[in-house]
Parts: C-alpha cells; structure tokens; sequence
C-alpha cells in the first residue's frame, strides 16, 4: 500500500520541519543520509520517518562524527520506522570509544588553555599551545612579550626584568 498524501513531505516542508535548508537537504540526499521517492512530475517525497534520520545526522555532527560515519551508523538502522531499543543500542555504543576520546582531547585542551590563561604571554603567535618551542615560556612567568624591547628578538631573558636592573636599551 502506498504511503497516503499526509505520510510524506515536501522538501520545503522537510526544511521548514528540520530547520535546514533545502540545499543541505538535497546535499544529505546525495550523500545517501536521507532518501525521497519521485512523483510522476519528480518531485521529491520524504517520509516522514527521515525527520528522525534528520535529527540523527544533527546529534552525531554534534559529538563530532564525520558524515561518512553517520553514513555508516545510519545503514545499520531501519529508513521506514524508528529504530528499536536494540538497534540504537548497537549504534551508540559504538560512539562511545569515539566520543570518550574527544572527551580525553577537550580535557587536554582546557588544561593547556588554563595554563595559558595563567602564564600571561598574551601572544597566539608564540604560544606553547600553537608552537611547542614557545620562547617565552623558557624566560619565565609573566606577559614575556609586553615586556620585550625587541618583539622580533623574542622575550627579555629573566635577569633583565630583575628589579634593580635597568634595561640596556633604552628605547622602549
């Protein structure tokens, strides 16, 4: 029995339901996410069963998972209906490694981003977070590069900034 008038969507309808657009829609098609049927005018029919594929793809793109993962997450459950509790079991554990991972990473890059709230070098170009031979951090605590006469140069070495010692240049 074919699926009446009131069980599929449009594709405006399908954007206007999923809140995106009909480009990504069509794009999610052509990447095989999502599948409609054609009318005789080939037009596009969607069940509406793909607003929870829909909704799917949208989850996994929020943990971080490529589409050509979705993809293959997306094969082992049901395009017709809801997956069973089984069948979405069987899927999200094997998230689960994938997303205990990206929770080690953002831990280490919270670590790394607090230490570099906490040194004060102010500078994103020589920052042990983006360049691991990070100049500054061999010359101390403190804003290194505010603090150095010559950017270019690299931060003043700690004897200098020594209180009682006046700089060698004095053109600062």
């Amino acid at each position: 029995m074919a699926p009446s008038r009131h069980d599929v969507l449009t594709i405006g309808q399908l954007a206007e339901r999923s809140g995106l657009a009909t480009s990504a829609l069509r794009y999610y098609e052509s990447l095989g996410l999502i599948h409609s049927a054609r009318t005789t005018g080939n037009q596009r029919r969607y069940p509406r069963s793909t607003l929870r594929r829909i909704a799917f793809v949208r989850a996994a793109q929020q943990v971080g998972l490529s589409l050509d993962e979705v993809r293959t997450a997306l094969a082992r459950l049901p395009e017709d209906r809801a997956p069973t509790h089984r069948e979405w079991n069987s899927v999200a554990t094997t998230w689960q490694s994938r997303i205990d991972r990206q929770i080690a990473e953002l831990e280490l890059m919270k670590a790394k981003l607090t230490g570099c709230i906490g040194c004060g070098c102010l500078s994103l170009t020589r920052c042990g977070l983006y360049n691991a031979g990070d100049r500054a951090a061999t010359a101390g605590a403190g804003a290194r590069y505010l603090l150095t006469r010559d950017p270019d140069a690299g931060p003043e070495p700690d004897r200098e900034n020594r209180p009682g010692n006046s700089p060698v240049n004095s053109n600062v």
